[in-house]
């Protein structure tokens, strides 16, 4: 059975909004190869409507190395208000009228883990909804003190510590699942 298994860089204070401009001073070698092993677990990726259109907004036309596998790999988005997601290769919009229940039958399927990229707001769903396998949290020693935060004013998403392993820069890498 597939997992769907969110990945996020996180402040402090909870922010997960706009990591490009607070993220890169704690980055170094051994956050990059973390980030690389959660990458080759996954066959797909899974983002909102936010994400999905700030990404196809940079990654088609991007010259880096991470360009070819964001572009090749395919990419389920959820979305209620998008009509088509032909704006990036390789997309496909999530259909029907209960997402969370399509997500749960791509899960039985065949294939490797789904990865959540970005997407807070759907992170945040998959959450509520039990769906959500795993979060993976690259909690960054800063205190951002704006942008959206992962966590809202909802309900009480209560969650199981699976690992922490801190790295050099002060990042620490904290695993969880939902708590049964």
């Amino acid at each position: 059975m597939r997992k769907i298994v969110a990945g996020l860089f996180i402040s402090l204070d909870g922010v997960t909004e706009a990591p490009d401009q607070w993220h890169f001073p704690y980055f170094d070698d051994a956050m990059g190869a973390r980030v690389d092993a959660l990458t080759a677990r996954s066959d797909t990726m899974l983002v909102g409507r936010k994400t999905y259109q700030e990404f196809a907004a940079f990654w088609p036309t991007a010259e880096m190395e991470m360009a070819e596998h964001m572009n090749g790999a395919p990419k389920l988005v959820v979305s209620r208000t998008l009509d088509t997601v032909d704006a990036w290769q390789n997309s496909t919009l999530v259909e029907g009228d209960d997402p969370i229940e399509t997500l749960r039958k791509l899960k039985e399927g065949p294939g490797k883990d789904i990865s959540v990229v970005g997407s807070s707001t759907l992170v945040r769903s998959l959450l509520r909804a039990k769906v959500l396998d795993e979060l993976h949290l690259l909690v960054h020693p800063i205190a951002v003190c704006h942008g959206a935060r992962l966590f809202d004013d909802g309900e009480t998403v209560p969650l199981e510590l699976i690992s922490v392993t801190p790295f050099g820069t002060g990042v620490l890498h904290t695993v969880y699942r939902p708590a049964e």
